[in-house]
């Protein structure tokens, strides 16, 4: 009798173990500080929302400012290897590794954040898949229109671009920045603040919404924005589990996962984004900096300065046997479809 007591109690024991056993806790890694707007208004939402609809046994630990190690450009490999369950990072970190779906990044080809990161998830489902091989994407989408940002030196025209130094958001920002004259010059986010304050470069292309985090409003003093429908330049961007982490899930915890991933998602992140440029860009109207615009027949100057980028996009595209222009009119046909609605 007391021997089976003993061992209905030790069986007892273990029933909070077991169902502790079942929570999962996932690694989230990005590259920023926590409190960016990135973090606080979509990356913890996003996590309260699965841990909420899981019953609390699916939970985040999120790592900023690259807490698991590595570097930005590393994110992409650390979700394929294992070293982080979900991360958060842009492709244009990865020069190469996303040809197809980094088209939504030529120069104003986009239209606003939420349409096109509709198109770019129906894009990158059909015609991009590869791309993210070894992951489960969550979300895609475009932040917001990057705006260039000066130290000391206001920009009006095309001419007062040459022999500027700027850091370029991807590839093809590179690209775009030699065709309107200045020097590109690359480099991940959480470089640009030291570079800016030690004078490397005169500038930056970013979107508002970075600008907090990085204190670029206390580092620039002239911020020009791009007029008209289409988006000068945006960076594409990437929410990604690691598709073992995924597998290895029971199904109910698969389907929440589901449910908060896709094209809804990726729009609901694109808005999220585009409040964030709002509140990005009272700090510099709070810091009494130069906010101006380029629009009209100097806009449409930067335009037609920049179109060859496109061209030769899909130049290079067709050289790997890929018809580049049918790629190219498929992406725009999407954000126009969406555009539309």
């Amino acid at each position: 009798m007391k021997y089976r007591s003993l061992i209905g109690l030790f069986a007892a024991s273990l029933l909070p173990l077991s169902a502790g056993a079942q929570e999962v806790v996932l690694k989230v890694s990005h590259f920023l500080p926590p409190t960016s707007l990135a973090q606080t208004m979509f990356i913890q939402p996003w996590c309260d929302r699965i841990a909420a609809e899981s019953g609390g046994r699916m939970k985040c630990q999120i790592y900023s400012s690259m807490q698991l190690g590595g570097t930005p450009p590393q994110l992409l490999s650390q979700v394929r290897d294992g070293v982080a369950d979900i991360i958060w990072t842009l492709p244009g970190y990865n020069p190469g590794r996303f040809p197809y779906s980094e088209v939504f990044e030529l120069p104003f080809f986009t239209t606003n954040a939420e349409d096109s990161s509709r198109a770019l998830w129906d894009f990158s489902q059909q015609h991009a898949a590869r791309e993210f091989a070894g992951t489960k994407p969550i979300a895609v989408w475009v932040n917001g229109s990057n705006v260039l940002h000066l130290r000391d030196k206001r920009v009006d025209t095309l001419e007062q671009m040459k022999g500027l130094k700027v850091r370029a958001p991807s590839r093809l920002g590179t690209k775009m920045l030699g065709a309107l004259g200045a020097t590109p010059v690359g480099m991940p986010v959480p470089q640009m603040a030291e570079s800016l304050s030690k004078g490397v470069i005169d500038g930056a292309l970013v979107p508002w919404e970075v600008v907090p985090a990085t204190k670029a409003h206390e580092l620039t003093r002239y911020h020009a924005e791009f007029g008209g429908e289409r988006a000068m330049t945006v960076a594409t961007m990437v929410y990604l589990m690691s598709a073992k982490t995924y597998d290895k899930l029971p199904d109910e915890l698969k389907k929440v996962i589901d449910d908060n991933s896709g094209r809804d998602t990726s729009a609901w992140i694109a808005t999220v984004f585009a409040e964030a440029d709002r509140l990005g860009r009272e700090t510099a109207v709070s810091n009494k900096n130069t906010i101006y615009g380029i629009e009209g027949e100097e806009l449409a100057r930067w335009q037609a300065a920049t179109r060859p980028v496109a061209e030769e996009w899909i130049a290079d595209l067709s050289k790997t046997g890929v018809d580049g222009k049918a790629i190219h009119d498929t992406a725009a046909e999407l954000i126009e479809h969406y555009s539309k609605r």
